[in-house]
């Protein structure tokens, strides 16, 4: 009984304290911390966190540039553990609007399969411009849950 109840606690006492986390700010680093990227990064939130297989994660990158971005792409690498799991490039207007310059976001949403295994991850995101020349290069870890805090809610209501 009394493992029983420890097994509860710990399953839902996390859920008891973060029921209404939506977004987190997340830190990142430039890939080459010497270099004068053209595009530079201030932010990053990823929604919902933590991000859980089988639903939608928006990464939302807040950037500034003083050039005039009128294409280009996202280069993004992902590894589990040491393991590279996803890599896929992507139309940087189809992610914030072009031509952009000054501040800008960068709104990237993914469906993540099913089952994904929890744990951390780090994601390599390279931005180029339409001559395939580097503008700027991050990376960030984030955390997949071992399950959905809100269907662990609904389910203990």
């Amino acid at each position: 009984m009394a493992m029983k109840f420890f097994l509860v606690i710990l399953l839902v006492f996390p859920c008891l304290l973060s029921p209404f986390t939506s977004a987190e700010s997340t830190d990142f680093e430039y890939c080459n911390k010497r270099a004068n990227y053209d595009v530079k990064v201030s932010e990053i939130d990823i929604t919902p966190y933590p991000v859980h297989g089988g639903k939608t994660t928006t990464f939302s990158i807040k950037a500034k540039t003083g050039k005039n971005l009128t294409g280009g792409k996202l280069v993004i690498d992902v590894n589990y553990l040491f393991f590279h799991v996803h890599h896929e490039a992507i139309d940087l207007c189809n992610e914030t609007s072009c031509p952009a310059s000054g501040d800008f976001v960068i709104s990237h949403s993914q469906a993540l399969p099913g089952f994904t295994p929890p744990g951390s991850y780090t994601l390599t995101m390279k931005m180029m411009d339409e001559k395939n020349e580097q503008l700027s290069c991050i990376s960030f870890s984030f955390s997949i849950g071992f399950f959905d805090e809100s269907q662990a809610l609904a389910a203990s209501s």
